[in-house]
């Protein structure tokens, strides 16, 4: 079953753990979930207000439901 979630975030949440910090994928893109692998680098060039879907690390634009 396919699932889309809508993420609008370009980048990682910073969370300290114990002193050590820890970065928390924001982009949906990482697969290394829950945390940032630099996946979101992929996002760049991202228009606001356009939705896009990624398959297999490759970005195109799609049509809103």
């Amino acid at each position: 079953m396919a699932r889309l979630v809508k993420k609008d975030a370009m980048g990682p949440m910073e969370i300290k753990v114990g002193g050590e910090a820890k970065h928390i994928c924001m982009c949906g893109l990482s697969k290394n979930q829950p945390f940032c692998d630099g996946s979101h680098t992929k996002c760049k060039g991202e228009e606001p207000g356009k939705l896009y879907v990624y398959e297999n690390g490759v970005r195109r634009e799609a049509k809103a439901p």
